[in-house]
This record gives structure tokens, C-alpha cells and sequence, in this order.
């Protein structure tokens, strides 16, 4: 098992973007979704959304339908 960056977002979106992949049984995880959450610029700093690198194909697929 081996992460893959599927995109970075906004900290909001890519939790709704997670969800998403979620509901079609794709595991995702954030990174960096907390990043400077002590100085508040946690807004500024994209979040990176991983999914494993056998899903990443069908995980890409299915954002690009959503866009």
C-alpha cells in the first residue's frame, strides 16, 4: 500500500471531497488538514487528499465527473 495525492483543497472541500470518495468505498485521508491551526492560517495551506495507489485511477475518475 502505497499513498497517492489525488489533489489538494481548500480544508472544507477536501473533506466533503473525502466524503465522496468514501461513499463509492474509496479510503481517503487528509494531509495537512491541521497545518498552523495554532497561528489561524490553517485556510491558507491547501489539504492534501491521498488514496491508495491501487484506487487512485478510479478515485481521479470519479472527481473529474464531479467537476
Amino acid at each position: 500500500m502505497s499513498l497517492v495525492e489525488v489533489g489538494r483543497f481548500g480544508r472544507n472541500e477536501a473533506y466533503i471531497v473525502i466524503g465522496r470518495l468514501e461513499s463509492e468505498g474509496i479510503m481517503a485521508i487528509a494531509l495537512d488538514g491541521n497545518a498552523s491551526i495554532a497561528d489561524g492560517s490553517q485556510f491558507f495551506i491547501p489539504v492534501r487528499v491521498m488514496v491508495d495507489d491501487e484506487d487512485v485511477d478510479v478515485a481521479r475518475g470519479i472527481l473529474g465527473a464531479a467537476g
